[in-house]
């Protein structure tokens, strides 16, 4: 079960304003990006929807399911994002939408031109010797993922951005929708190299720590180590990673050891106590603290939850 950020709820549409009952649609108009709330009140199967311009869209309620790519469907859910090339096909059934219970999503289709400039600036300002991964670029082959906190903290800022009156807030946009794709390149860079962490752990430095880490995630990792590993100094290694993935490499530490706890609490067997010695953490309070401000329940809690389900 992925770490999610859910997005804050947008008010429903009063029933006696709605146009229809299947991808509602309202619409809020900017320069670079216009924002759409979809919101469907009854079942329905095999929707056609498209944008014309790049989409980054994110589920508010309810369940979709997503036919893409001619790849297999899949449910589409609150707390994650899927992203879209323009003009890209999607199909969208709605199983479980009724007037008590509607679906809600909102997609921000954004300018090409605004897109190809914004990866341009980053190319030509940010792509120093530093920067391991090559250029800035957007990978259209991960498009469905769970959004972190830094996501979904800046969907949730465009979204009142986008429906506010304010006068500048082509301006505000602008700003916060350039992190927001900073912040979607860092978090796909960061997956791709967790993915190949292990078959290509000599491939760059960022790859051999990460499989560093991943070969120690159980014990104490010193920060000191990290750095000698990467052959850089304390202030410069922590420039470096964060400039790479956005977070810093203790968040990222303390992720995947929330990722393992998660995983060894499925099992009735392990007590929370164990499962915190398990994953590294010494300090059970600490771990306890730390997994109930991921997943805003205690690790019991969600040991109870999974083992209901199973």
């Amino acid at each position: 079960m992925p770490v999610k950020n859910y997005l804050q709820k947008i008010a429903l549409t009063p029933q006696q304003h709605l146009q229809k009952l299947v991808e509602n649609r309202q619409v809020f108009n900017l320069n670079n990006c216009e924002l759409n709330v979809f919101e469907s009140y009854q079942q329905a199967w095999r929707v056609p929807l498209s944008f014309g311009d790049f989409s980054i869209t994110s589920m508010v309620r309810g369940k979709k399911v997503m036919h893409l790519f001619d790849q297999p469907a899949f449910d589409y859910l609150p707390g994650e994002t899927v992203i879209l090339p323009a003009n890209e096909a999607m199909i969208i059934d709605f199983p479980e939408a009724t007037l008590e219970d509607p679906t809600q999503c909102i997609a921000l289709s954004v300018n090409e031109t605004y897109i190809r400039g914004t990866l341009q600036y980053l190319n030509e300002h940010y792509n120093g010797a530093e920067r391991e991964l090559g250029n800035w670029h957007l990978q259209l082959n991960r498009y469905h993922f769970s959004n972190d906190a830094d996501v979904s903290a800046l969907i949730n800022k465009l979204t009142r951005i986008c429906q506010s009156p304010d006068p500048s807030r082509d301006i505000y946009a602008d700003l916060n929708m350039k992190e927001l794709l900073i912040r979607i390149m860092q978090q796909q860079q960061l997956q791709l190299v967790t993915d190949e962490r292990n078959a290509n752990s000599n491939t760059t430095r960022l790859h051999f720590v990460l499989h560093y880490i991943h070969e120690h995630l159980t014990e104490n990792i010193p920060i000191d180590i990290l750095c000698k590993k990467a052959y850089l100094s304390r202030n410069v290694f922590f420039k470096w990673f964060k400039e790479q993935f956005g977070i810093t490499p203790l968040q990222y530490i303390n992720r995947e050891r929330l990722k393992l706890a998660r995983q060894l609490l499925a099992d009735r067997n392990n007590t929370v106590s164990q499962v915190s010695l398990q994953c590294g953490f010494n300090d059970t309070n600490y771990f306890v603290r730390l997994f109930k401000s991921s997943e805003g329940i205690t690790p019991g809690t969600y040991q109870l939850l999974v083992s209901s389900v199973r």
